[in-house]
């Protein structure tokens, strides 16, 4: 946070899909409606598709790679486009840039879940994006000891998105936050370490008779490696295969 300067605030959650569901509850109210990235995290899209439609508030999933063309799905009481970029399962790399622009200009918010690349690979709020959502629990915490979220806002939706998290009684002990504080010491080296050690595997996986494709946006044959070239700095250790 503090790298990024002023006019943003952070909050711990106790677990990623808290974040996220915190974060759509805060942005929306009956008669919303909320655009959603195809390739979301399954728990995301059931909250979405479940619990968000029990009160009224509709979701339309979107083709990750639609980028500009978002344009032709915006309605008057669209409030909130999801991103997840790259995609759970099929790792389809988002343009961020591009959906945000069309966002704003329709009064709409950009919420990202940026798990995967984590701000060290991937600044979703110098982007576009108005509220970014990290499973902590993967690298940020990096030991495999600790259940954490978290989620940065920008200045004007702290308030908003915090009085949620309040509301909903969630709160994290200071036992995990120092486990958090620990991880990010040694975020750069392990992320690092990550992407090479993933990208041999990767390409060694790309020469096996029995794989058909190798779904990682770091490979220059990957349908979104272009987008990923020139919005990330790096990739980390997740990938899958067909």
């Amino acid at each position: 946070i503090a790298a990024l300067g002023g006019g943003y605030g952070a909050m711990l959650l106790p677990s990623g899909l808290a974040a996220a569901t915190t974060v759509l509850l805060a942005l929306l109210k009956s008669g919303d409606h909320l655009l959603m990235t195809d390739s979301a995290y399954q728990p995301t899209r059931h909250f979405a598709k479940v619990i968000l439609a029990r009160y009224g508030i509709t979701t339309t999933f979107y083709d990750p790679c639609i980028g500009a063309g978002i344009e032709s799905l915006m309605r008057p009481e669209t409030r909130v486009i999801f991103l997840e970029s790259p995609g759970s399962i099929t790792f389809d790399v988002q343009d961020l840039p591009a959906i945000a622009s069309v966002a704003h200009a329709h009064g709409a918010l950009i919420a990202i879940d940026n798990t995967w690349a984590t701000p060290y690979f991937l600044p979703a709020m110098q982007l576009g994006a108005d509220v970014s959502i990290i499973a902590a629990t993967k690298y940020i915490g990096g030991h495999s000891d600790v259940l954490l979220g978290t989620v940065t806002t920008t200045e004007p939706l702290y308030e908003r998105v915090r009085s949620m998290v309040a509301e909903l009684g969630y709160s994290v002990s200071p036992d995990d936050a120092f486990l958090a504080l620990r991880g990010l010491r040694t975020l750069g080296v392990r992320m690092e370490r990550h992407q090479t050690s993933a990208l041999q595997v990767a390409q060694w996986l790309q020469g096996r008779q029995e794989v058909k494709q190798v779904m990682h946006p770091a490979l220059p044959t990957d349908p979104g490696h272009v987008i990923w070239k020139r919005d990330f700095t790096g990739a980390c250790g997740l990938f899958s295969i067909i």
